[in-house]
């Protein structure tokens, strides 16, 4: 495994230190900058650099360390799939979507998972490491290489649990928020957490407008614990009661994920129950037909059953959508991502 530093991993300041270590001048920092945000991590490419200088960066730093193993196009909706391999050999997985506002991306954050949801693709493979902040930022600037075009918002939804990896997670929040990097508005972000109680509190008070998604899956602790090991750490009601703090001092809607999974959660029951729990509080529900994943014998509900859902929480007063699916041909829809093999 190569033990280069990685240009990605630090700040303006550092890799201007860094280059001034190797005797270069300080606006030789800026000039590495500019490309590496530009989407060119391929630093024999750098073009303005002097091929002696970029030899020597090259022999002693590489930048994100990763390069696109495969990708799949869907033939229903153009989204794309990506599998990245990493520079240690593990692959992980990010997908590129189009909307009528622009180009998202989500974002693996981890190889691996440790969360073990029984419907999640991503369940069998076990927690390997977490992604550093310069393989989080090397996702985002090969995808806009890739198709040339500007992404504007982001999801980190993809392989792993984002608050488990929350300090490189946060560290990358905030770089690519910054104008001299993508200027990425924070209200163009959404982190998702499958219900990390403490991390919740602590995101809370970050200050950064950064919109919080929740998996939440089951309206009650019996369901919830059955498909969801973190479930057996942190109860439904202290699950919410920390979302109510969130809300409290953030002043912002939680969205609340829940996979619409036949015969295990889709009552009508369920819903009233659930609408019962999030009543009268800052959210949004979206409901998500679960997804096709080989292995796991779960299938998504009806369409009736999913819009008599629907209809349940709005009775209470509670906005709801039915997630859009994109990319379920390339298996790059919600719960299908997972470290797949090469072939």
């Amino acid at each position: 495994m190569d033990n280069k530093r990685d240009l990605l991993d630090m700040t303006f300041e550092e890799l201007n230190g860094a280059l001034i270590a190797l005797g270069y001048p300080a606006y030789r920092a800026k000039q590495v900058h500019q490309w590496l945000y530009s989407g060119q991590l391929d630093i024999n490419s750098m073009t303005n650099l002097p091929k002696d200088m970029r030899e020597r960066i090259a022999d002693q730093f590489i930048a994100g360390g990763l390069k696109i193993a495969k990708k799949l196009i869907s033939k229903i909706d153009g989204t794309r799939k990506y599998l990245f391999e990493l520079k240690d050999g593990n692959i992980i997985e990010s997908v590129l979507m189009k909307y009528h506002y622009g180009y998202s991306v989500c974002l693996s954050t981890q190889v691996g998972c440790r969360m073990g949801c029984a419907f999640c693709a991503s369940a069998d493979l076990g927690m390997i490491r977490n992604l550093t902040v310069g393989e989080l930022l090397a996702q985002i600037l090969v995808i806009g290489h890739d198709i040339g075009e500007r992404i504007s918002h982001l999801v980190l939804m993809g392989i792993g649990e984002p608050f488990d990896n929350y300090d490189n997670v946060l560290e990358f929040m905030r770089r690519i928020n910054r104008e001299d990097t993508l200027n990425i508005s924070f209200r163009k972000m959404t982190v998702s957490t499958c219900g990390i109680v403490p991390r919740i509190l602590e995101f809370a008070r970050e200050g950064i407008p950064v919109s919080l998604s929740v998996s939440l899956h089951a309206p009650n602790d019996e369901i919830r614990q059955r498909i969801m090991p973190v479930a057996r750490r942190w109860s439904l009601d202290e699950l919410l009661s920390a979302c109510r703090e969130y809300t409290k001092i953030t002043s912002r809607r939680i969205t609340y994920e829940y996979s619409m999974i036949e015969n295990v959660n889709d009552s009508l029951e369920c819903a009233g129950v659930l609408a019962e729990k999030l009543k009268g509080t800052l959210c949004h529900v979206n409901l998500i037909p679960v997804n096709r994943v080989e292995g796991i014998a779960f299938s998504k509900s009806s369409r009736k059953r999913i819009e008599d859902f629907k209809y349940t929480l709005e009775k209470y007063g509670i906005p709801v959508t039915v997630r859009r699916e994109l990319g379920s041909d390339i298996m790059a829809a919600c719960g299908q991502l997972r470290r797949n093999n090469i072939t």
